[in-house]
């Protein structure tokens, strides 16, 4: 291939394929890469990210401060998300919960005390170190109603129809199937239950040479993906969307920056709803 072919490839980032990446970026690579940086976020070794981490990220974030009184202050230290959205999540007592991607435990903390102990949360995550962290100080805190499962968010070993809220932290925008990830959401969903998210999505498409940096990929940046793909494939997958907002989100590192103001990086919320079409219908 000649070096105009190439360059010229390079610049075509439309073309790209944007929610089933597993062409750009080799799964396994991307996979260790993504546990060895979030093994140094569980170990607080925080100086080489390219993102903030801790309580203080999560105040910045709209994160009430009695809810993260309420939670360990082990699990918030290694809090890594990239905006708030437990209030759109909406979550009552009694209720179902699964966080994705649950990391050290910050969002199914917050979730365990929102649904109480007549409810049930459970994370999945990939990274041994947080999940093992997460489990400690949920048995310190006798918090029962929290499961912690090793899982990939793309393949859920959950039941259909399981969950009343599905949510999610700054984790979507790591995988390279997203569409997959969506799909599973929906269906481990119940009818009528709501996924609440808060990720990092593009403006414009990034360029093939950055989203085949792992490394950029497991710091959230070139797993992102433009917003409308990002929406589109809720929607593909019977999500309806019912509320957005951008936050104010900030990435630390000049290579980090610098990716986001090239392709307009940004961090989001929403929620969506997957419907009770037996209510639509007028009929159970």
């Amino acid at each position: 291939m000649s070096v105009k072919t190439r360059a010229t490839q390079d610049e075509t980032s439309d073309a790209l394929p944007q929610l089933d990446a597993s062409s750009l970026v080799d799964g396994a690579r991307l996979e260790a890469a993504i546990k060895d940086m979030y093994r140094h976020v569980a170990r607080g070794e925080h100086a080489a990210l390219h993102f903030e981490v801790g309580r203080g990220l999560a105040e910045h974030l709209g994160y009430p401060g009695e809810l993260l009184d309420a939670i360990p202050a082990e699990a918030l230290a290694s809090f890594a998300g990239v905006g708030h959205h437990l209030d759109l999540a909406a979550l009552q007592p009694g209720e179902a919960v699964l966080d994705l991607g649950s990391g050290s435990g910050t969002d199914a903390f917050c979730a365990a005390i929102l649904v109480g102990q007549a409810g049930r949360v459970v994370g999945v995550d990939i990274t041994g170190e947080q999940l093992d962290m997460a489990a400690r100080l949920r048995d310190r805190e006798g918090l029962a109603q929290i499961e912690f499962v090793e899982a990939h968010m793309e393949e859920l070993p959950f039941d259909d129809a399981s969950f009343d809220a599905v949510i999610s932290n700054g984790v979507i925008n790591l995988s390279p199937l997203k569409h997959r990830v969506f799909a599973e959401a929906a269906r481990v969903l119940r009818p009528g239950g709501r996924l609440a998210i808060a990720d990092i999505v593009s403006g414009r498409p990034l360029k093939e040479r950055t989203r085949r940096n792992v490394e950029l990929w497991a710091a959230c940046i070139a797993g992102a993906t433009p917003r409308r793909s990002y929406l589109a494939a809720l929607e593909a997958n019977g999500l309806e969307l019912e509320e957005l907002r951008k936050n104010d989100y900030r990435f630390t590192s000049e290579r980090a920056l610098d990716a986001c103001s090239a392709y307009e990086v940004e961090s989001i919320s929403l929620r969506a709803a997957r419907p009770n079409l037996g209510e639509r219908g007028g009929s159970r």
